[in-house]
């Protein structure tokens, strides 16, 4: 079964089909690690042959994509919060602690099936599939597709950057204002506004902060990697912070807010959530004990 099949136009450039793929197919796959899967699996037709990831594309090139072998899947029945569904996608609440997809069981994509009804349109997927990522560690709203139509046209708005997304963080140090952080990940170009909204002092790390992060980007641990490098790293990082780092409690980073347009009403839609109660907790902890430590 065919998902996905189009015919590339004339390019500015010369491109391989694993980089088309990877940019006019983002929707689709989420990551290049998906891309490189799809290619290894022979999911990736180039001109109606299997396509291998280093080809030339010239302009009229067939590229399609096909179904994946349902055969080995297994649902995983982890009970989400839906916070909208049509037949078209739905907004889910991510629990940290998973991952969105990758090649074990206990993932979000696995447990999509048991949490969202079977959409009866045309071109529903066979599964629904999340349209973007968030890392295992970060909870949050991620948006998912139903139908191949949906899936294309969300794809479409994260890669022309039409698609807003709002975190919150508890980072350490004072960190007060707001400003773009802008410093290449990997040498792609990244880009994170940050808005500080409330600080704490703090007897582990002398004051804590809450701030807003808006990536404009979506470079793989963008907000943790432009945090750590002004010196305000996430609590609980561990993987981009090296000192007195927190255990036990997790990311202190949450995707709270999304703003798109629906694929198919074109009507404006935004969904939010409240912070996860371990953020105010933690900061009413740490003011708590500082005030201990200095009576």
């Amino acid at each position: 079964m065919i998902l996905h099949s189009f015919f590339v136009p004339l390019l500015s450039e010369r491109m391989r089909v694993f980089d088309y793929v990877c940019v006019h197919l983002s929707g689709v796959f989420p990551s290049k690690n998906g891309v490189k899967k799809a290619f290894k699996n022979e999911l990736i037709l180039l001109n109606g042959k299997i396509a291998f990831s280093g080809e030339w594309l010239e302009e009229g090139d067939k590229v399609e994509v096909k179904a994946q072998d349902l055969g080995a899947f297994k649902v995983f029945p982890l009970k989400l919060e839906v916070l909208f569904e049509d037949a078209f996608m739905a907004v889910i609440h991510k629990p940290a602690g998973f991952s969105v997809s990758g090649n074990y069981y206990k993932t979000i994509q696995n447990a999509l099936p048991y949490n969202l009804s079977v959409s009866k349109e045309e071109d529903a997927l066979i599964l629904p599939r999340p349209v973007h990522r968030l890392d295992k560690l970060t909870s949050g709203l991620l948006l998912v597709a139903k139908t191949r139509s949906a899936q294309i046209n969300l794809g479409q708005q994260f890669e022309n950057q039409q698609i807003s997304k709002i975190y919150v963080a508890l980072v350490k140090g004072k960190l007060e204002g707001e400003g773009l952080l802008d410093s290449s990940i990997d040498k792609q170009k990244a880009k994170t506004f940050y808005k500080s909204v409330r600080v704490e002092q703090s007897l582990s790390y002398t004051d804590v902060s809450m701030v807003e992060l808006q990536p404009k980007t979506g470079r793989t641990h963008q907000l943790r990697i432009h945090m750590a490098e002004i010196g305000h790293p996430i609590v609980g990082d561990a993987v981009h912070d090296s000192e007195k780092v927190l255990k036990g409690k997790g990311l202190f980073l949450t995707a709270c807010k999304v703003s798109f347009v629906h694929p198919i009403s074109l009507l404006n839609q935004t969904f939010e959530i409240s912070l996860p109660s371990k953020f105010d907790a933690f900061l009413k902890r740490e003011k708590r004990r500082w005030k201990k430590f200095n009576a």
